[in-house]
């Protein structure tokens, strides 16, 4: 049994390193130093478009992210390989980014990992679709109501108060958009037909 694989395909691995990380740079108090800052990006500091979405406004906003992204770990991470949901990641959290640079010039600065996780959950929902249909679909019908929700009325007002800050619902949007996105690029490319 060759362990190198089995390592590659433990989908854990992401996880655990993305709350680790995350949560390191929130103990450093590297918000300041990682959040998308508009002018920052604008004179060429990209990497904030990513690196913004490992910091957060405080330990609860923290928190709230890790328990979704625990919930998407749980419910569909077995669904895809490391190399799957970094992709995922990485395309979701460029969405957000680049989302944010483009359509909302009025944003000054961003921090969170919750536009990326929703990229995250569809990624993870379009999977189980070919296992649950049915749940699959429910919870489908229910990240697109939330998501509709918060285009047309705004944040839920429970999510501002628990982090005790405003919640860019655009992000979410563009997240979600991103991990459609990659999903069916992955799909396109699988390697020889396997689409972990």
């Amino acid at each position: 049994m060759d362990h190198r694989r089995d390592l590659w395909h433990s989908h854990w691995v992401v996880w655990i390193v993305l709350l680790l990380t995350s949560g390191l740079f929130q103990y450093l108090g590297w918000v300041e130093l990682l959040r998308y800052d508009r002018k920052l990006v604008g004179e060429g500091q990209i990497l904030l478009l990513f690196g913004s979405q490992l910091v957060h406004l405080n330990w609860p906003h923290w928190a709230l992210n890790m328990a979704g992204m625990i919930m998407i770990a749980v419910l569909f991470g077995a669904y895809g390989s490391i190399g799957y949901w970094l992709w995922v990641l990485a395309v979701s959290a460029f969405a957000v980014g680049a989302g944010l640079w483009l359509l909302n010039p009025e944003l000054r600065w961003y921090v969170g990992l919750s536009g990326a996780l929703h990229g995250l959950m569809l990624a993870g929902i379009m999977r189980d679709m070919r296992f649950h249909r049915w749940s699959a679909a429910m919870l489908l019908v229910l990240v697109v109501g939330k998501l509709s929700w918060e285009q047309l009325a705004g944040a839920m007002p429970s999510s501002e108060s628990l982090i005790n800050g405003r919640v860019v619902v655009d992000s979410h949007l563009y997240g979600a958009v991103g991990g459609l996105i990659a999903t069916g690029l992955w799909r396109m490319v699988a390697f020889g037909g396997d689409e972990s």
